[in-house]
């Protein structure tokens, strides 16, 4: 029984120790699908998710879905604090519980205590161990604690750099592209002078961001549970804002830059890709037709009407149905996972973007809100 009790705990304790080795310090994609680390977010999230969904609506429920991501961090790290004192008093057991109990009580409370005790290296001192096993063990489990701990506290700010990171962009992307951001209304905002050349830069700079989501929502998955600021962006909407932006690019605007939007068009679908394997989310088909045909006309007169021309014929349509085909089914697969909405291709009614409005005497403080949609095209022809 007492080597089925150090077994035990070696096994319980090598598990978290490599578990949190593989979320922490490994910086890279890990494709094991029994982790403790996904099986924790697995079996968390979707009941959490589910709950929220029943109880709440609207801008409630979204700020209930955004506590998940903060708290689920502290969560695995109290799982693997526990996981921790486990195995180790488990292997104080399987050593016979070779230790100094206060008033003869001993037995595995007792030994829990003392590997709680010794993990957060507390120094209480009025349980200690009685053999030489078990002080070794006693120093290998304060000096473990000590460096998980260190380790530990050295995570949470990579994760919230990361996550500064990340929205940096998609804030940027609110005068730019609407909000919530569409690629019509991209497209139709870069129509100024030299406005291809500063859509050539901005596809530029989201191919850097769509690597550098990559990147770090690989080696941190949490972070795709961290929601933007406001309720009507997401890291996936805008995601799919830059992919449908690039489609209809590739696909034929004149005078465009489709070179950059092809190269943006790959980072962004790869991290897409990447995501949903993460994630255990296969590609699904869409529930509804996000571009059906006519709205894809309504889309080339709008186009149109800001000056853009979107090359038509049955071989322009067969491409971007193959460009959308590439990339739609995932985003809705993480879509559906996640609990984010995917962005429309057009606006039906365009309203304020998040930069003009405020808590504060919205109408008073912001007459653009009453303006026309012409003479709120004039605003923004300078972003």
């Amino acid at each position: 029984m007492l080597i089925f009790f150090a077994v035990l705990g070696i096994g319980l304790v090598w598990i978290v120790l490599w578990d949190a080795f593989e979320t922490i310090v490994l910086p890279r994609r890990v494709t094991r699908k029994v982790r403790l680390t996904r099986l924790f977010y697995r079996y968390s999230w979707i009941p959490f998710s589910a709950l929220v969904r029943r109880l709440f609506k609207g801008k409630t429920r979204e700020t209930y879905l955004s506590f998940y991501g903060p708290l689920s961090l502290l969560l695995l790290i109290i799982v693997w604090a526990v996981g921790l004192v486990f195995g180790f008093a488990l292997l104080q057991a399987g050593l016979g519980s070779a230790i100094n109990p206060p008033q003869g009580n001993n037995g595995f409370p007792t030994d829990l205590y003392l590997s709680g005790t010794t993990l957060f290296t507390l120094g209480m001192g009025d349980v200690t161990p009685a053999s030489p096993l078990a002080r070794t063990l006693t120093v290998i489990e304060a000096g473990m604690g000590f460096g998980f701990l260190a380790i530990v506290i050295g995570y949470l700010p990579v994760i919230y750099q990361s996550f500064s990171r990340r929205e940096v962009n998609i804030s940027l992307l609110d005068a730019r592209a609407g909000s919530p951001p569409t690629a019509a209304e991209l497209l139709r905002r870069h129509t100024h002078d030299h406005g291809m050349e500063a859509l050539a830069e901005l596809l530029r700079e989201w191919e850097r961001w769509s690597a550098d989501l990559l990147e770090s929502h690989l080696s941190y998955p949490v972070l795709a549970y961290f929601r933007s600021q406001h309720n009507n962006q997401s890291w996936l909407a805008a995601l799919t804002t830059i992919l449908d932006t690039s489609a209809l690019t590739i696909v034929g605007i004149e005078g465009s830059c489709q070179r950059q939007a092809e190269l943006t068009f790959a980072m962004a679908r790869h991290a897409v890709v990447d995501l949903a394997q993460i994630f255990s989310t296969p590609p699904r088909q869409l529930p509804f037709e996000r571009l059906p045909a006519d709205e894809l006309q309504r889309l080339r007169a709008s186009l149109e009407e800001s000056g853009l021309r979107l090359r038509e014929g049955p071989e322009a349509s067969a491409r971007l149905a193959e460009l959308r085909g590439l990339y739609e089914p995932y985003v809705s697969a993480l879509a559906t996972y996640l609990q984010l909405t995917l962005p429309p291709w057009l606006v039906e009614h365009a309203g304020a973007d998040n930069w003009q409005t405020s808590a504060w005497g919205r109408a008073a403080a912001f007459p653009v809100l009453k303006e026309s949609r012409a003479a709120k095209a004039r605003v923004e022809e300078h972003f």
